[in-house]
């Protein structure tokens, strides 16, 4: 294929992605109750997740969300539309990614290449998952309902709720990504498990901070629940990197 005829591919292939990114956010535009229903479940006390810890260490809790901008109730329904549409059709876009990409490797390069895109899509998928299930309702709980004081009610509006939910299920898919990441710099012989080993425990200094950027809360809880699952990323990245003396 000439340079014209790979330009063209890749045209069409982004013209596809394109299609079925705003079929999927048509259905979530179309399907506003139900997609909201979920979206918004964390503001309610009976949300699951609360209700495994309420026992113990939360009490119930009655956190309105408002809208103070004319046309703002609208641009957050388009805008978590898209992102959910972006997130469904993400399958069919890493397909059309690795059809176009894959002719123009080598052949090992093309077994590395698919042994870590499964990998590293599911990863990315259980980041997401985690930071709606775990991490952003208990971020959003402590934020929502903390006061300086009793004369200060707290008014959450629609857009920032919708942009801090966002932004955290990206950046823990981000940092779900730290065993592929950790994987492919021991490839390149910049990374090895004796060096990971050796710096653990600055790692672990690291992972708190990334943590606390991720999560900006003074809640240790969730501090902690934000930091375990990276810091049993860190672990197991430990085990794929290949061992090299440091």
């Amino acid at each position: 294929m000439t340079f014209w005829d790979h330009l063209d591919e890749l045209r069409n292939a982004i013209i596809r992605c394109l299609l079925v990114i705003v079929v999927f956010s048509c259905l979530f535009f179309v399907f506003k109750e139900e997609t909201f229903r979920c979206i918004l479940a964390p503001t309610q006390s009976d949300f699951i997740m609360y209700k495994w810890f309420e026992d113990n260490l939360f009490q119930s809790f009655d956190v309105q969300l408002i809208n103070t901008e004319l046309a703002s109730q609208l641009l957050v329904h388009l805008k978590v539309a898209f992102s959910l549409g972006i997130l469904l059709a993400s399958p069919y876009i890493l397909y059309e990614i690795l059809r176009f990409i894959l002719p123009a490797l080598y052949q090992n390069e093309r077994k590395y290449v698919l042994q870590i895109t499964l990998p590293a899509y599911l990863l990315f998928f259980l980041g997401i998952i985690l930071a709606y299930g775990l991490i952003f309702p208990f971020t959003f709980r402590f934020l929502a309902t903390y006061q300086v004081a009793d004369s200060v009610p707290n008014l959450i509006s629609l857009q920032s709720y919708i942009s801090t939910l966002i932004m955290l299920s990206f950046c823990m898919g981000v940092v779900f990504l730290l065993p592929i990441i950790c994987f492919l710099l021991g490839k390149m012989g910049l990374l090895s498990r004796d060096m990971m080993t050796i710096y653990r425990r600055h790692a672990i200094v690291a992972i708190l901070v990334i943590a606390a950027i991720i999560t900006p809360t003074a809640d240790v809880f969730t501090l902690l629940l934000v930091s375990l699952p990276i810091y049993i990323l860190y672990e197991i990245s430990i085990l794929l990197v290949p061992i090299k003396k440091y």
